[in-house]
């Protein structure tokens, strides 16, 4: 058993908190937002709304949303991680995580980069995975915890890595969502019934598991949300920051990233994600 503070109990991080539990953990969250505790108290997790208020304890998990979230957390845990080792399993881009991780280490704690693909979905079931890097023996002590969430797949030695990994998912995930609503919207505008297409098409060579997953939200206009719009333009951003800074051409995430800019721009920003077909009917 290992006690382990969680930060961000949001739409992945409450299954990851609820896996933890189940696997004989000792788990506290740590989140601002009042409902979340309440979420957190249902199972078994309580939480305190900053990290300053948390017992210490041996691992932090850190699943918040933003760079400058994952920033403000650093800043406010201190001297007090020394000793500590922290997860940063955020999306926040590698040289978010490289600046942070060198902060924390500074302080005295390891730190392993952990980022996850999967969604809501395989978080509640424990199928993700994890692209996790770092220094071998903190690539060792995280892994059994991280087994919780899925599959473990150590992808480098640096801080980093793991980030860059998933990078490149995010550029597929991106476009991915994109294409399906464009490809949705040409259905409808040829007259064909999108529902049937999907059923027709997701089977053959056309098939994602983005056009399987979000298609059918797409064609819901009260569509449950899993991840918003606003995950994409911060996501989309760091695939973009990151190609810039390594001289990579991604025109066709240019292209994505302004659709999830459009979207957000008309309101859409706390939408579910495939909402972005919004931008195809005028």
């Amino acid at each position: 058993m290992t006690s382990i503070t969680f930060v961000g109990i949001g739409a992945i991080g409450l299954p990851l908190a609820t896996q933890l539990v189940r696997a004989g953990h000792s788990v506290a969250g740590v989140d601002p937002m009042p409902a979340a505790h309440a979420r957190a108290a249902a199972v078994g997790v309580p939480v305190v709304p900053a990290i300053t208020d948390a017992e210490r304890t041996e691992m932090v998990i850190a699943m918040v949303a933003t760079p400058d979230q994952l920033d403000t957390l650093v800043t406010q845990a201190g001297d007090s991680v020394h000793g500590q080792t922290w997860v940063i399993m955020s999306t926040v881009g590698p040289e978010s995580v490289a600046a942070q991780a060198a902060r924390l280490t500074a302080a005295g704690a390891r730190v392993a980069d952990a980022p996850v693909t999967g969604g809501v979905a395989r978080a509640k079931t424990g199928e993700l995975v994890i692209f996790l890097s770092g220094e071998q023996a903190t690539v060792e002590e995280v892994t059994p915890v991280l087994e919780s969430f899925g599959t473990v797949r150590v992808v480098g030695s640096r801080v980093g890595d793991g980030q860059s990994v998933k990078v490149v998912n995010q550029h597929l995930c991106s476009v991915h969502i994109v294409a399906a609503a464009e490809a949705l919207s040409l259905a409808a505008s040829l007259g064909l019934d999108q529902a049937e297409v999907l059923d027709l098409i997701g089977g053959g060579a056309a098939g994602s598991w983005m056009l399987a997953d979000r298609g059918p939200r797409m064609l819901d206009d009260d569509a449950q949300v899993t991840s918003t719009i606003n995950i994409f333009v911060k996501d989309s951003g760091l695939v973009a920051s990151a190609a810039a800074a390594s001289g990579a051409d991604v025109p066709l995430l240019a292209v994505a990233q302004a659709r999830y800019a459009e979207a957000a721009a008309s309101g859409l920003g706390q939408s579910d994600d495939s909402q972005v077909i919004a931008t195809y009917r005028g």
